[in-house]
């Protein structure tokens, strides 16, 4: 049986290539063709988890039940206490004059 010459089976692979529409790489180099392929998994993620409602959100829509969110109320009354001790935010500077950046440039 007589062998077939090396380039002309790298021409089939390059005709069968063209023919089925698939990646031509005779070096067999790595090129992600398998993940570029594969159906996107954010889609089936999003519809797969139900739509989280907020307090907040839930508090927006319109009726005349409200929610208390006791995460934002603690929240606030922890800033509130660092205030208190002097362990909050600085104030905000009204004008240039005031701010501590403009008193430290030259």
């Amino acid at each position: 049986m007589a062998t077939v010459a090396p380039s002309r089976l790298a021409a089939l692979t390059r005709l069968r290539c063209e023919i089925f529409q698939t990646a031509y790489n005779p070096t067999s180099v790595r090129t992600g063709a398998k993940y570029l392929r594969a159906r996107l998994r954010g889609p089936s993620m999003i519809r797969y988890y139900p739509e989280q409602l907020t307090v907040a959100q839930f508090n927006r829509m319109s009726g005349d039940f409200k929610i208390r969110d006791w995460e934002e109320y603690q929240r606030l009354a922890d800033v509130e206490e660092k205030k208190r001790r002097g362990k909050g935010a600085p104030k905000k500077a009204k004008s240039e004059a005031e701010s501590r950046r403009m008193s430290r440039k030259r």
